[in-house]
């Protein structure tokens, strides 16, 4: 699916196969680029906000194949001596950052499933470039609704809150289903028939929320991605389904004696 989501943002890493599956779940589902666009633009938004807050090191767990306004572009154009970590477990996702990233001291990437963040958080990587007793920004976009229920989405991210410093920041995006009709499960019926061993469970607004546990999320809460704070007409989608498609969200993290 990362090469999937490389094809709808209209990038060159992606198969024949990658393609092809895109191209069925935007026939059930038009407009699908334009939440991937949006989901994008979020990104940036969500690492200048927490580089405007201090955070100068980032962990993108599920960070895909590199495309434009990556993690570290972004936040290093604010401030040069910004670190970035990258995880995720596409092998062509991670070989095509490692060549991204050839010269740049201050970012590095991870091969690994999110679903071990022990393995993640222990890799050589995480622990020289990442101090985790200071804040760091941890990115999570469009990957907690590959998780499924079964799998406990709400402690997996709790392992992670564990090992954030109190000042850290967790930025989520989300696909729901919460505003959408049959076209949305449409879609995700190409997911399934693709044999992709990476299926959708569409969470409501509640069950997002849910997944901000011990963090306290900031203004404006948990929204659609195209009304998290846009800064001009690039960062909405012209068709409001597509901003309401994925859920949009920051939180901050609360210190043991917050109450």
């Amino acid at each position: 699916m990362a090469r999937t989501y490389d094809f709808m943002l209209g990038g060159g890493h992606n198969f024949a196969v990658d393609r092809a599956v895109g191209v069925q779940i935007e026939r059930a589902m038009p407009g699908l680029r334009e939440a991937a666009r949006v989901n994008r633009a979020f990104l940036g938004r969500a690492v200048r906000f927490m580089v405007d807050r201090g955070i100068r090191q980032f962990l993108d767990v599920g960070s895909g194949i590199p495309t434009v306004a990556n993690v570290h572009e972004v936040a290093q154009a604010r401030d040069p001596e910004c670190r970035v970590v990258y995880v995720d477990r596409d092998p062509v996702a991670v070989a095509h950052s490692e060549l991204m990233l050839t010269g740049n001291d201050h970012a590095a990437v991870v091969q690994a499933d999110m679903r071990d963040p022990e393995k993640i958080l222990e890799s050589p990587q995480v622990r020289g470039l990442l101090d985790l007793d200071e804040p760091v920004g941890v990115l999570m976009l469009l990957m907690l609704h590959w998780i499924p229920d079964e799998s406990d989405p709400l402690d997996l991210v709790g392992r992670y809150r564990a090992a954030m410093a109190d000042g850290s920041f967790l930025a989520i995006t989300h696909v729901t289903g919460d505003h959408q009709g049959d076209n949305l499960s449409e879609a995700t019926d190409v997911i399934k028939e693709s044999r992709s061993p990476d299926q959708v469970t569409l969470r409501t607004h509640a069950q997002v929320t849910e997944l901000f546990t011990g963090f306290e999320i900031v203004e404006p809460g948990l929204v659609g991605c195209g009304e998290w704070r846009p800064a001009g007409p690039a960062d909405i989608s012209d068709t409001s389904d597509m901003n309401m498609l994925v859920y949009a969200g920051i939180g901050g993290k609360k210190s043991a004696g917050h109450r």
